[in-house]
């Protein structure tokens, strides 16, 4: 039941008639129920007796080229493999697809909106976008949503759930350390060692820096610079002035390690500009584990030398549940080998813990039952390690590791495991 994925040009013309329909009609009320489910108290939408209607968002397309587009690919190889073994408690899941933001505020919001009003969805899995405007929306009509969790609007709404968990907590929350204490391991610890950390100009931006700031600190490390100063909207042209800044930001002298809170144009940017300079550090970042990156001379150097932050087990893993899920990707894409991304892994994650919560809800299934099987769920031992809510709601699970780009290939520079977080102030 799962629908093929929407032409762009056929997303935006929906889009601009949703923007017109909600103008004229309002929104639709929260808690209401839809037809289809007899007997079901509560809100049911999007639930019939023999499916659950499921959508997604997902930054398909974005001014800097920069997409996240494998992230609706793996919502689809884990919604087929449920299918497959007889949908949830009996019912089959209808995905639609993602509906495609292009990281814009004003087009997460409207895909937020058709979602719910025009296609009446029960959930969305996954959400994967820089910009999550349409977050208070989807909290007031009560729609269960996953991600990944990257963004504040994922720590602490009722309805919005990361799929590792919070990243980004408020005071009162936690820190997941996988980050700081794996680089500082690579340095052979963290005592009398500096890091820099960049970020693009944008509140996303401000808040990584605050808390891998905070992090970095906590792990022992010096934090000679910290900014989020790149422009968010365009990739520099130039990067000499950051580069400059970097090398001398640690009392004259460049830092231990550089560490890019950024995508991958700008990484690719900063990072060829520091090697030209001579930089010797380590450089890190969170995105670039795609090994469609490699498929490039140009992009391959660039990243050469880099340590990626993953929050879920390598590709390399031999973990029994890493095959499953290459197993599922590949029958989503035709029975073809994909080049495999932290995108791709991101919507499979988000859908399984949409799967698994929604399984522990029963037969009689809507949000209400849906939110009270969450505040008890845990399991142990996924992709992303053990998982618990409401913990997820509030804290990172804390797991993670790091993979380096050598010579063309990924290799597992600090293995996957779960690290105690520290509180966040």
């Amino acid at each position: 039941m799962l629908r093929p994925i929407r032409t762009l040009a056929a997303a935006a013309a929906a889009l601009a008639l949703v923007s017109a329909c909600n103008s004229a009609s309002g929104s639709s009320s929260p808690g209401s129920s839809s037809p289809g489910k007899p007997g079901a108290a509560g809100n049911s939408r999007g639930v019939s007796a023999d499916s659950i209607k499921v959508g997604g968002i997902v930054s398909m397309t974005s001014a800097s080229g920069y997409s996240k587009k494998d992230t609706d690919l793996g919502a689809k190889a884990r919604y087929l493999r449920a299918n497959a073994e007889g949908g949830i408690n009996g019912r089959k899941i209808d995905y639609l697809g993602a509906e495609d933001d292009g990281q814009d505020p004003a087009k997460n919001m409207a895909a937020a909106r058709k979602l719910v009003q025009q296609d009446k969805v029960f959930a969305v899995a996954p959400m994967s976008s820089v910009t999550f405007s349409g977050a208070d929306f989807l909290e007031q009509e009560k729609v269960p949503t996953f991600g990944w969790g990257t963004l504040p609007s994922f720590c602490g709404p009722a309805y919005i759930y990361g799929f590792n968990g919070c990243l980004v907590p408020s005071p009162g929350g936690t820190l997941n350390q996988t980050w700081p204490e794996g680089i500082g391991q690579l340095l052979g610890g963290a005592q009398g060692k500096s890091v820099a950390v960049i970020a693009n100009d944008s509140d996303a931006g401000k808040f990584g820096i605050r808390t891998f700031q905070q992090g970095f600190a906590a792990a022992g490390f010096k934090v000679a610079y910290a900014k989020a100063s790149v422009p968010a909207t365009a990739v520099p042209s130039d990067w000499s002035a950051y580069v400059k800044e970097i090398l001398a930001s640690n009392d004259g002298k460049a830092p231990d390690a550089v560490v890019s809170v950024m995508q991958t144009p700008n990484n690719i940017g900063l990072f060829t500009a520091l090697k030209r300079s001579g930089y010797q550090g380590l450089l890190s970042d969170p995105t670039d584990y795609d090994p469609g990156l490699l498929a490039k001379d140009a992009t391959k150097q660039a990243l050469d030398g880099v340590h990626v932050l993953l929050q879920f087990q390598p590709f390399e893993s031999s973990d029994p549940k890493m095959a499953q899920f290459k197993a599922d990707v590949r029958a989503a894409a035709g029975g073809q080998d994909v080049p495999l991304s932290m995108h791709t892994l991101t919507g499979y994650m988000s859908a399984d813990l949409f799967v698994s919560i929604a399984q522990k809800a029963g037969k009689d299934l809507t949000v209400e039952s849906f939110q009270a099987a969450a505040q008890g769920f845990s399991d142990t031992g996924t992709l992303v390690g053990d998982r618990s809510e409401p913990k997820g709601q509030k804290d990172s699970f804390g797991c993670g590791a790091l993979v380096q780009l050598r010579g063309g290939a990924y290799e597992v520079s600090v293995p996957f495991s779960c690290r105690r977080p520290i509180p966040f102030k």
